[in-house]
């Protein structure tokens, strides 16, 4: 079987998910001897099953075009470019709420890590850092490890280090992506050897970003948004990234600003 065909590809996805034929057949309504034959060649499933079994095994839409792309059919959601006038309204409401956090610095980044937008108090987190790093477009993980960025002020890097690897390995994992893997690995060369060390700062329930700036150090732990509820490839690939206070003096000192 060709791997390239949907069979291959529904395969590759079903072992990457870690579901067993019949685990999936429960799932997307049909039967383990369907599901069989489909990944072996020999039964061309209707559209509407590609459908099922894409949504059953939790795809993104962009991987879901591809499986519909693999059994012959057209792509059934949308990719629009950030500079359509249709996607205005959505952009123009991330923005309300970037500006809505300040003074807690806030971004809009795509699913390579590119900023799309931000608010006044992303300039704390951009101290310093090589003009080369903020000319558009801006890599907000490039600029968080990069000697030239972020790093050199950040007195936990390497817990924070981890923290954005393994987010972007799991990432990969689940969803492989060659331009992930390729910026992972970039990213991982800038960094000296992480420790092998379990014990790591922590606050119960987050790894705190430890930021040296001009106002002293602040203490900020992140929350990511996604929009899982949209239809449109661009639109789920968005990701909301809110930084917050994770003391009372961190919250009075950006305050302040």
């Amino acid at each position: 079987m060709d791997d390239n065909s949907f069979g291959g590809a529904l395969r590759a996805w079903r072992t990457r998910r870690r579901l067993s034929q019949l685990e999936l057949a429960l799932r997307a309504g049909t039967t383990q001897r369907h599901v069989s034959f489909m990944e072996s060649g020999r039964s061309v499933p209707g559209r509407g099953m590609v459908v099922r079994v894409a949504e059953s095994m939790s795809l993104p839409l962009r991987e879901r075009n591809g499986l519909l792309l693999a059994a012959g059919y057209a792509a059934s959601y949308p990719e629009t470019a950030l500079d359509d006038v249709r996607l205005r309204p959505v952009l123009d409401g991330l923005q309300r709420l970037l500006d809505g956090h300040r003074p807690y610095p806030a971004v809009v980044v795509d699913r390579y890590g590119v900023l799309v937008a931000s608010n006044d108090g992303f300039a704390i987190l951009t101290e310093g850092a090589a003009a080369e790093l903020l000319k558009p477009p801006v890599n907000v993980l490039r600029l968080a490890l990069h000697p030239h960025g972020m790093a050199p002020r950040v007195r936990n890097l390497d817990a924070w280090a981890r923290h954005i690897l393994e987010r972007l390995h799991e990432e990969t994992a689940r969803n492989p992506d060659a331009r992930l893997d390729s910026l992972r690995s970039e990213l991982e060369g800038y960094l000296p050897e992480l420790t092998t060390s379990t014990e790591t700062e922590h606050l119960g329930f987050a790894v705190p970003l430890r930021l040296s700036s001009s106002v002293g150090e602040l203490r900020l732990i992140t929350a990511i948004t996604t929009f899982a509820t949209a239809v449109d490839v661009t639109i789920t690939e968005l990701k909301l990234e809110t930084f917050l206070p994770a003391d009372d003096l961190t919250a009075d000192t950006l305050g302040r600003l």
